[in-house]
């Protein structure tokens, strides 16, 4: 029996319930433009923490929601004033550290690439390990900041489509989708992928494996024999 059809109907069953972002449930317009990627790398050091996933969105919709946009802006910020933004969003433990190196990383941003990450992007010279490996030396980046920031960044820097972490293909696996990213590609198409990527990780998160499967089965039956 072939298994694309059904493979098909639970990309549809994710995309229909998770089908977003992060960057944009963060409220982050995600554009190949300075502030965007400044935003994402900042909600990708949030996220990055042994913290709830909603705890980190909400912290990093409250750093942006205060104007801290831009590497310039942020860095013009005290250290009292990014602990105080994180623990308003109940973001409290990990503040301190957090709050730390939001401010070294808008520093670091400014001094070695004039708070503009496409500057990253053109030292790297498009290359996904290179660009991987110069996210981590952001202090508070490592393998699981870059690999947020890689997945969500590839609906625009398309030299890393398709990105798919550990997360994503643990998910796949356990909904019987294949493992493999380029496989996961063919299946959902080059536009799409981000977001079932995306919908991946959060299926995993809110472990909602059953209803996933229980919407593609449904989804499948509608659609008659064929």
């Amino acid at each position: 029996m072939d298994q694309k059809p059904a493979s098909q109907d639970i990309i549809r069953a994710l995309l229909d319930k998770y089908g977003t972002t992060f960057a944009q449930d963060t409220g982050i317009e995600m554009q190949n433009e300075p502030s965007p990627l400044f935003c994402l790398l900042c909600a990708a050091l949030v996220f990055s923490t042994r913290i709830t996933h909603t705890l980190a969105q909400n912290a990093a919709a409250g750093i942006f929601q205060r104007g801290w946009t831009t590497a310039e802006k942020l860095a013009s910020t005290t250290w009292e004033e990014r602990v105080r933004a994180l623990n308003e969003a109940r973001y409290r433990r990990y503040d301190e550290q957090t709050a730390s190196y939001l401010g070294e990383a808008a520093r670091k941003a400014l001094d070695d690439y004039d708070g503009d990450l496409r500057n990253l992007r053109r030292k790297a010279d498009h290359s996904p390990p290179l660009e991987r490996r110069l996210l981590k030396e952001f202090k508070g980046i490592g393998n699981v900041g870059a690999e947020i920031f890689c997945r969500e960044v590839q609906v625009i820097w398309r030299e890393l489509l398709p990105f798919a972490d550990e997360r994503v293909t643990e998910a796949a696996r356990r909904l019987g989708l294949p493992a493999s990213a380029e496989e996961l590609r063919e299946l959902a198409g080059d536009d799409a992928f981000p977001l079932l990527a995306a919908a991946l990780v959060k299926v995993g998160l809110e472990t909602d494996y059953d209803a996933v499967r229980a919407t593609g089965a449904g989804i499948h039956s509608m659609q008659g024999p064929e």
